[in-house]
């Protein structure tokens, strides 16, 4: 069985890259509401647990704890911020809302010897830290000691060496703490004992047994195949622990790239030999999709209209009763508060809302918990082509969620064509790896123009490039002036119906990746 730390999530926006660290390091680690029932918790048997940050106030009435159960476990616990505080108030300290507020970088002195910083930090040096945080922890509970200040939190890290309990009013998990990474490294290995020994490799097969016991000796799962990086892994994973068992249906909505349903067809009919269904059903998409401007209405309609597709591919396999989805953990993040309302949803993704609950399939969703360089790592586990698992992430709405207003067929040509010239000049300048995701938005208004010695009236298109690793944050990739002033000449000349390109530039956050 791989070992565990169990992350307790009370809501911060980060929680995320807490498990992220640790899987980085070879520790595996998985995040559960913080509100989750006791014996779930016993029973997955964590070698050490981690209290999260949050939103809320520890000092407000009704704001989250932890199961007091957790403390005594016997294992050691890590409270991160909020996950510091609600420690110590629940334990018989004291936390007050500060005079003094720290919010981003500050200097951490070590005060005291501790097993947590030997080998990192040793006794009264300092370090840079980031600080999110108005209370402050203001009486120590019992067995506890001062490890290291700040000059806004005289309890920046605490410890109660003999039960291996430790708090911090920092953030380790975020890149702005240097140091951080190794911090939670050292928790994990040292206070927890944990060997560091989960792989991809592991992971497969892990996930292999677990799809294999949830679909049965005589199962059949139907895998939404999209021919992007996520849902193929999925299938190609699938196909491993099933074999014939999996059919793949590929839904050509009439909203992807260029040239993708024809690669989709030969890659998984020809090149894996994976059963596959293909059906066409722009004219249904589109149709439902007619005169609807609203974003979170468009992917409900996309979401609804590929359940209504695969029920009717699930009746033509005898016995399917699963539906495979390339759902990540960001999709999850972003869609669903995990911690019973205390964070806050962006915006809904097909993956994980819009299903009906009515859906006659159960779903099958082994890579729900990967983030999606760890879903690239699978891929290469796998023994798939880099061609394939290298690809930048591409929505499952496809390109409705790229042209922003209503959609019409003389829009997604227009929109297919420039995005083809876009991506082309990226990878002809040797760019497309170095970039996390690229793409065109089809803007819904029309400027004027000169095209020759004619005035113009078309479209106007915007093109988006970021740097990311995980996709929950991203920064605008750095393009030259003279990059940028060839592609919108070759698009403005090579796509009629459009004459302005415009490049965003916009981080996440405050944008998103995506216009809708």
């Amino acid at each position: 069985m791989t070992e565990l730390i169990l992350v307790l999530d009370f809501g911060s926006q980060v929680t995320q890259l807490i498990a992220r660290r640790l899987r980085e390091t070879g520790v595996y680690a998985e995040i559960l509401p913080f509100d989750t029932d006791t014996k779930r918790i016993a029973a997955l048997a964590p070698k050490g647990i981690i209290l999260s940050g949050g939103p809320m106030s520890v000092v407000d009435e009704g704001s989250p704890r932890a199961p007091m159960a957790v403390f005594d476990m016997g294992v050691p616990i890590f409270g991160i911020c909020y996950g510091q505080q609600t420690m110590c108030q629940q334990l018989g300290g004291k936390v007050i809302s500060g005079d003094t507020r720290e919010f981003g970088r500050a200097n951490l002195k070590i005060a005291a010897s501790s097993p947590l910083f030997q080998g990192l930090w040793d006794y009264d040096t300092q370090h840079q830290v980031w600080m999110s945080h108005g209370d402050k922890v203001d009486h120590l509970p019992d067995g506890f000691q001062v490890i290291a200040t700040s000059s806004g939190a005289p309890y920046a890290a605490i410890a109660d060496e003999s039960r291996k309990f430790y708090g911090v009013q920092f953030h380790p998990e975020v890149v702005h703490t240097p140091d951080g990474k190794a911090l939670l490294e050292r928790f994990a290995k040292v206070i927890c004992g944990c060997g560091g020994d989960w792989t991809m490799a592991s992971y497969r097969e892990q996930a292999i047994a677990a799809i294999r016991e949830k679909v049965g000796d005589e199962g059949k799962v139907i895998c939404g195949l999209s021919g992007g990086v996520d849902s193929s892994v999925t299938a190609v994973l699938i196909h491993e622990a099933i074999g014939e068992r999996l059919t793949c249906v590929f839904v050509d909505h009439g909203l992807m790239r260029k040239g993708e349903a024809d690669e989709v067809i030969r890659l998984f009919g020809d090149q894996y030999n994976i059963p596959l269904i293909h059906e066409n059903a722009a004219d249904l998409f589109l149709d439902r999709l007619d005169g609807v401007t609203d974003p979170e209405a468009k992917r409900k309609i996309i979401g609804a209209a590929f359940i209504d597709v695969f029920d009717k591919a699930a009746a033509s396999i005898d016995g399917a009763k699963f539906l495979a989805q390339g759902t990540l953990y960001p999709d999850v993040i972003e869609s669903v508060s995990v911690t019973g309302g205390t964070s806050v949803t962006i915006k809904s993704h097909h993956n994980v809302g819009g299903l009906p609950d009515d859906m006659a399939l159960e779903l099958v969703e082994p890579l729900r918990a990967l983030f999606k360089d760890e879903v690239r790592a699978l891929g290469r586990e796998l023994g798939m082509p880099e061609t394939l698992v290298g690809r930048h992430p591409f929505p499952g709405p496809g390109l409705a969620i790229r042209i922003p207003g209503a959609i019409t067929r003389e829009k997604l040509d227009l929109l297919r064509e420039a995005d083809a010239v876009y991506l082309d000049a990226i990878r002809k300048a040797g760019l497309y790896d170095e970039i996390w995701q690229a793409f065109a938005v089809l803007l819904p208004v029309r400027s004027v123009g000169v095209m020759g010695d004619a005035r113009s009236y078309d479209h106007a298109l915007a093109i988006r490039a970021v740097t990311s690793t995980d996709g929950m944050t991203a920064d605008v990739y750095p393009f030259s002036h003279d990059f940028l002033t060839h592609v919108a000449t070759r698009i403005v000349n090579e796509v009629k119906g459009i004459n302005r390109v415009t490049y965003d530039i916009t981080s996440k956050p405050p944008g998103t990746i995506e216009w809708e």
